[in-house]
C-alpha cells in the first residue's frame, strides 16, 4: 500500500525542476496522443514548439497572445498570493474590452482629431476601471455577505458574456456592417501602435512588461505586498499582526480585475480594431495554469505566457495542417496543468510503501463489567 507522507520540509530542488518536469510529461504524452491519432509525433509537436519560434511574424504572433496572458495572470497572481481565489478573469476580460469600446467609439462623434497620447491612455483607464469595477462585486459580495468568490466570479463570467452579446447585436451593431454582430472599426488614433510595421505585435508588450515590473516591486519590495503574502500563507499570523483581511481582499480583486480589464482594453483596441461577440477566447481562464506554471512570481508568468501561446498558436497550426481539432490547445494546457500539480504535490509529499500490520486474533473472551 502506498501512502503519501509530508516533508519537512518540502524539497526545493523538486519545487524548483516542477515545472520542467511537467512540460516533458506534457511532451510525452502528447506524443503517445499523436501516435494515437495516426499523426508522426515529431512532426505534430514541431508544430506546437518549433513553428511558433520560426521567423519575425512568428515571435510577432507570439507577443500577440502572451500580451493579454501575461496581463491576465499577473492580476490572478495577486490575488492567489492573498488565498483571493479569482476564477472569473474572463469576465473582467470581457468588461474591460467593453469599457475600452465605449471610449473608443466616442472618437467617431467629433473627437477623431484627438491626439493619441490622449485618447489611448483614456482607452486604457476606461479598461481598468470596468474591469476592476467587475471585480468590485465579488469583493463586494464576499466581504458584505462572506459570498463563495469563486462562485461569484465564475457566474458573473456567464452575465459579462451575455452583456457583450446584447451590445453587439444590439445597441453598439455598426448599421453598415452587413449585419454583422460587430461595432463599427475603431479609428486608427484609437488602435494600439504596432511596434514594427508589417507585423501585428502592439506596444501592449511594453505595458505587460512594465506591469510585471510593477507587480515584482509590489509583491516583494513593498509592506503591502507583504500584508497580501502573510495573509494568504498564515492568516492567524496577519490577524495577529493587526493586518486587514478586508483590505487584502480588496487590494487583491481589484488589482487582478483592473490588470484584466487592461488586457481586454488592449486585445480589442490592437489586434481586434473592433468589438465582436468572438472576443473572449479562454484568456481569462488560461490565465489560472499561466499564473500556477510561473509559479506565481511575475517573471516566471513571463515566461510562462509565451509557452502557453506556443500552445495556442500549435493548435491551430494543428488545424489547418493536419486537420485536428483546436481543441487540442486545451488538452495540452489541461495536460501541463495536471502534470505540474503532481509534481508539485511530490515535492511537498514523498510515497512510501507501507505494509499492513497483521490484526490482533480476537480470542472471544469476555470482559467482565462491574456494575
Amino acid at each position: 500500500m502506498l501512502r503519501l507522507v509530508p516533508r519537512s520540509p518540502p524539497s526545493r530542488a523538486l519545487t524548483l525542476a516542477a515545472p520542467f518536469v511537467a512540460l516533458g510529461l506534457t511532451v510525452l504524452f502528447g506524443a503517445i496522443l499523436f501516435l494515437a491519432l495516426g499523426h508522426p509525433p515529431g512532426q505534430a509537436l514541431a508544430l506546437f514548439f518549433v513553428e511558433p519560434l520560426r521567423g519575425a511574424d512568428a515571435w510577432s504572433e507570439l507577443a500577440v497572445k502572451a500580451t493579454p496572458l501575461a496581463l491576465v495572470a499577473l492580476g490572478l497572481a495577486i490575488c492567489f498570493r492573498a488565498n483571493v481565489w479569482n476564477i472569473g478573469a474572463e469576465g473582467q476580460f470581457i468588461v474591460g474590452a467593453l469599457g475600452a469600446t465605449a471610449v473608443a467609439m466616442r472618437a467617431h462623434e467629433g473627437i477623431n482629431g484627438t491626439h493619441a497620447a490622449v485618447i489611448l491612455p483614456a482607452i486604457a483607464l476606461a479598461g481598468i476601471a470596468a474591469g476592476a469595477a467587475w471585480a468590485a462585486v465579488v469583493a463586494f459580495l464576499r466581504d458584505r455577505w462572506n459570498a463563495n468568490e469563486i462562485l461569484v466570479s465564475l457566474m458573473l463570467v456567464y452575465v459579462a458574456d451575455m452583456l457583450l452579446g446584447y451590445l453587439t447585436y444590439g445597441p453598439w451593431k455598426d448599421p453598415d456592417g452587413y449585419n454583422f454582430p460587430q461595432t463599427i472599426s475603431f479609428l486608427p488614433v484609437t488602435q494600439v501602435p504596432l511596434v514594427a510595421e508589417g507585423h501585428r505585435a502592439h506596444a501592449g508588450l511594453f505595458v505587460a512588461l512594465f506591469v510585471a515590473l510593477g507587480a515584482w516591486l509590489f509583491l516583494f519590495r513593498t509592506y503591502g505586498g507583504f500584508q497580501l503574502a502573510v495573509g494568504g500563507q498564515a492568516p492567524r499570523a496577519a490577524r495577529y499582526a493587526g493586518f486587514s483581511a478586508r483590505r487584502s481582499l480588496w487590494t487583491a480583486l481589484l488589482c487582478s480585475g483592473g490588470l484584466a480589464g487592461l488586457a481586454g482594453a488592449l486585445e480589442v483596441t490592437g489586434p481586434l480594431g473592433q468589438l465582436t461577440p468572438h472576443l473572449p477566447v479562454g484568456y481569462g481562464f488560461t490565465g489560472i495554469i499561466v499564473a500556477f506554471v510561473g509559479r506565481l512570481h511575475p517573471f516566471g508568468i513571463l515566461l510562462s505566457s509565451i509557452l502557453m501561446s506556443m500552445l495556442y498558436i500549435g493548435g491551430e497550426l494543428a488545424q489547418s495542417r493536419l486537420g485536428l481539432p483546436q481543441a487540442l490547445s486545451g488538452v495540452f494546457q489541461g495536460l501541463l496543468l495536471f502534470t505540474l500539480l503532481a509534481c508539485d504535490a511530490l515535492a511537498s509529499y514523498r510515497v512510501l510503501r507501507v505494509t499492513p500490520q497483521p490484526q490482533p486474533e480476537k480470542t472471544g473472551e469476555k470482559t467482565a463489567v462491574a456494575v
